[in-house]
């Protein structure tokens, strides 16, 4: 006769106290004599891996073999760790990471115990499973869901998948396949934990998470899952095998190098959006069809849609940010949270809903050890659950479990809801785009006002084989934003030209599903996209030509946000260590992350938050750490290699070396090297080759710089890398003036700083040599003569910004001029400072009036915000001429001061 509960008084509080809210813990204390006692020892902290095998080493020693005490150990080893967690959850104030740790440690101990006695068995039978070259496999069994995300509720199944590397045969004397060997493992370890046995069960087992569910075969090899993922993998299986966890097995690696590929995308993949939107959707249909609404898992606001919520943002950008691939739905949300992906309020309401609904779960599995999700129906029932979770009744229970549920809901249908649901008043319009006649007024009564040349570029569009071939499911999308960019464009002070734009952004990535479904999910990208292709031809030409950044365009902080150059370059760095040693995916990433960073300066440009001189400030020193990371990994590949770093260096000239870069400069660069080793030559050449080739290669992600290598000593016909010696000879004894002109804007980039601190040193030392004004001033006009005559004056109703008369080019040579005839006298002229800080030092000095010299710094400026203007919209960079004049005029008085012409 079974003890009553009154008659165990040596049972701590906390176990009287919890036997009230679960039914299944007094069953089990009731049938179970010995379960008192261990639950008083055990209820002080959590009970890990380790004590869950000396609880199974001890029962099995009262048998007289492991696998008749299989069994019945797994299943007392359940029993006690489930009433030990219920005590623990509900007097003890365990938290909800204890549980789901504990119940997923439970199931990796069970799982691998039982593995280990049952393959045990099967190998004594039949030998070792072996590959055709005599390597023992193994099977690697495959934690899903719950399980896979160490996130096991208490009453919950396991999701198993069984794979094993390579098929053979077995190495003993009755001889079967891998394949037989390892499918009886598999049905041995199912019925081990599912079989109910007067011990109960230790776990359910589903294996329909298996290629093909339970049409397939119990177990597969590496190669049949492969080509399973490449030949029939569905989405919704993506983002199953986004928790997937090798739980045993030694080949988990080359596993996740299967499994990866197939989950997560290189690319950004908004296409998961409506894939995961129409999982849910047929979830919903479940739900309501078995009227579960009450369902704290699959019903509206709850668990299922937090998941989706983070893992929908996984499979968008796992494949390019690793920090996604993780498994906990929590570690997840503040993943997001840390990159703006979502606002951090945002994820403070998700994780207290998680938190409650799963706490909320578990105190509704705990009353009879049921795997339930749904509220109970009986009020004795309600009230031992709304007691359990802190509440006084059932009804405040309700109150704060529907706020919850509201908002899950609300965030889920932010990320989840479809703009493009409800018909828009333009969809005829488009639908009927072949009707130039009657598309035009409908466009010019929406404020175009070239709306033939609208109508007739959306007729073409809409006739093409192009559009007409293109997929149901992209098509869908690409109709769906038509007229919406019809709406957006019009609403831009340029409708014609942004609509042209838009459309160009259109065709180019028209059958890429992906950034369609972006624009048609964020409306707000759309209006952005349009505002933008308005503001720049160059800017929408860019967004067009690396459509990618369009995901830049979701995340307003980090379009707005100052760089931060340092932790730009730390994070990039990183990640191109962890890509190692994939050559091809570092120059993308690297190219990719070059490209956003120019687009988030571009944003800010064309919002009027950067001068022209800060804006070349940031492209500089983002071209700087482009260079200096391409070193190592250049450097890392040279085969032999004399020494661990380079004695190398990368000095830049021109527009880099003088700070002044703009969207599309070239670099102008040169490569120096200190090392007096027999083969410094040789080695320093093939690593300032590979470094030209890793920086100018256009590769899938695009172009990182074009890059000119003439103002190397002896240009085009001199060696790539110059010692250091040989650079200083040749500046001495050699150089041209005009090489001594550009020397004033170059500086060191790049590489060994030791180099660099040598290369300022030969610097100084050249620019202060002792100079004749009357024949440098010679040479100088020589020059600007040779250079105007190639190049200015081609309109005379246009100004050139550049190189006419009162030009840049004029400014620049000024101040050349002025550094090489008088740094011998006045060293503060040798600093690489900029052109307007050595003017203003030109004047102090009495070089030039100081007055003029401070106009024509003004000058500068302006020309070079004009010039920049122009540029923005792929407009030569020449203006009417009384737009430059006021600027023109001090620089042209200045050079007439100085050269007397």
């Amino acid at each position: 006769m079974s003890a009553s509960p009154d008659a165990q008084p040596a049972l701590p509080q906390a176990v009287h106290d919890a036997r009230r809210f679960s039914r299944y813990l007094s069953r089990m204390l009731d049938c179970q004599p010995w379960l008192g006692e261990a639950l008083a020892a055990s209820i002080g902290g959590p009970i890990d891996a380790r004590r869950m095998e000396a609880f199974i080493a001890a029962r099995e020693a009262g048998f007289g073999d492991p696998d008749s005490a299989l069994r019945p150990a797994l299943r007392q080893l359940r029993s006690w760790v489930l009433c030990h967690l219920i005590v623990r959850d509900l007097c003890c104030g365990a938290p909800l990471a204890e549980v789901t740790e504990t119940m997923t440690t439970l199931a990796e101990v069970a799982v691998r115990h039982a593995h280990d006695v049952l393959r045990a068995a099967l190998v004594e039978r039949y030998g070792r499973p072996l590959s055709p070259t005599g390597w023992e496999q193994e099977l690697l069994v495959i934690g899903m869901g719950k399980l896979g995300g160490r996130e096991l509720n208490v009453s919950s199944d396991i999701d198993l998948i069984f794979i094993y590397p390579e098929d053979g045969d077995t190495g003993g004397n009755k001889v079967i396949s891998n394949y037989e060997f390892f499918e009886r493992l598999g049905k041995q370890l199912i019925r081990a934990l599912a079989e109910i046995t007067e011990h109960g069960q230790v776990f359910r087992v589903d294996m329909r998470l298996r290629p093909n569910g339970d049409s397939g075969p119990l177990v597969c090899s590496f190669d049949m899952l492969e080509n399973y993922f490449v030949t029939q993998g569905r989405e919704w299986e993506r983002y199953a095998w986004i928790k997937a966890r090798v739980m045993l097995g030694e080949r988990w690696t080359e596993l996740g190098g299967i499994a990866r590929p197939f989950v997560f995308r290189k690319y950004l993949d908004f296409g998961a959006i409506n894939a995961m939107r129409e999982l849910h959707a047929q979830i919903r249909r479940e739900v309501a069809r078995r009227d579960r609404a009450n369902n704290v898992k699959l019903g509206p606001g709850g668990i299922r849609e937090i998941e989706f919520i983070a893992q929908v943002f996984q499979l968008i950008r796992g494949g390019r940010d690793t920090a996604l691939q993780i498994r906990p739905t929590l570690g997840v949300l503040a993943q997001l949270a840390e990159r703006g992906i979502l606002a951090a309020e945002t994820v403070a309401e998700l994780t207290a809903a998680y938190v409650f609904l799963r706490r909320l779960e578990h105190r509704l599995q705990y009353l009879d050890d049921a795997q339930t999700h749904d509220l109970p129906a009986s009020e004795d029932d309600q009230a031992l659950i709304a007691q359990a979770m802190g509440f006084a009744d059932h009804g405040a229970l309700l109150t704060a479990l529907d706020a919850h549920r509201a908002a899950v809901s609300r965030h889920f249908d932010s990320v989840f809801g479809d703009p493009s649901d409800e018909d828009h008043s333009l969809d005829a319009t488009w639908a009927g785009a072949e009707d130039v006649d009657g598309v035009a007024p409908e466009l010019g009564e929406l404020g175009y006002r070239r709306p033939r040349e609208a109508a007739e570029r959306l007729a073409s569009i809409h006739a093409s084989p192009r559009y007409r071939q293109l997929p149901n499911n992209i098509k869908s999308r690409f109709d769906a934003l038509i007229p919406r960019i019809l709406e957006a464009a019009a609403a831009t002070s340029g409708p014609d030209d942004t609509l042209a734009r838009c459309l160009d952004l259109m065709e180019a990535i028209g059958r890429r599903g992906a950034y369609l479904a972006l624009l048609q999910q964020y409306p707000q990208a759309l209006r952005r996209v349009a505002d933008l292709m308005s503001a720049s031809r160059w800017a929408a030409q860019y967004l067009t030509r690396h459509p990618i950044l369009l995901d830049e365009m979701l995340d307003t902080h980090s379009l707005e946000a100052t760089p931060d150059w340092q932790a730009f370059r730390a994070s990039l760095d990183a990640e191109l260590e962890a890509l190692e040693p994939d050559m091809e995916r570092q120059m993308d990433v690297m190219r990719e992350q070059h490209h956003a960073q120019v687009f988030r300066l571009l944003t800010q440009d064309i919002a009027g938050l950067l001068t022209v001189e800060k804006l070349a400030d940031h492209l500089s020193e983002l071209a700087d750490i482009m260079l200096d990371l391409t070193l190592p990994r250049c450097w890392s590949r040279i085969k032999i290699r004399h020494r661990e770093q380079p004695a190398f260096a990368v000095i830049s000239y021109g527009k880099l070396g003088g700070k002044e870069l703009g969207y599309a400069s070239d670099l102008d660069i040169i490569f120096l090297y200190d090392d007096d080793a027999p083969e410094a030559a040789e080695v320093y050449t093939r690593l300032a080759q590979r470094t030209n080739t890793w920086l100018s290669s256009r590769t899938a992600a695009g172009l990182l710089f074009e890059t000119d290598l003439r103002l190397r000593p002896n240009g085009e016909a001199g060696m790539i890398a110059v010692s250091l010696e040989s650079f200083r000879k040749y500046q001495l004894e050699s150089a041209w003036v005009w090489e001594h002109q550009a020397l004033t804007r170059a500086r060191f980039s790049a590489g060994d700083r030791r180099i660099g601190d040598a290369f300022e040193r030969i610097r100084d030392e050249v620019l202060r040599l002792p100079r004749e004004l009357d024949t440098l001033r010679a040479e100088v006009l020589a020059m600007r003569h040779k250079m105007r005559d190639a190049h200015a004056g081609k309109d005379p109703e246009r100004f050139d910004l550049k190189h006419d008369r009162g030009g840049l080019i004029d400014v620049e040579f000024l101040i050349q001029y002025l550094v090489l005839g008088h740094s011998h006298a006045h060293p503060r002229l040798t600093g690489n400072l900029g052109n307007i800080a050595l003017l203003r030092i030109a004047g102090e000095l009495g070089l030039i009036p100081a007055e003029l010299a401070a106009a024509c710094a003004d000058s500068y400026r302006e020309l070079r915000r004009l010039q920049h203007r122009q540029r923005l919209n792929e407009l030569p960079s020449r203006v009417p001429p009384g737009e430059a004049e006021a600027a023109r005029a001090p620089v042209v008085a200045l050079w007439r001061h100085v050269f007397g012409e």
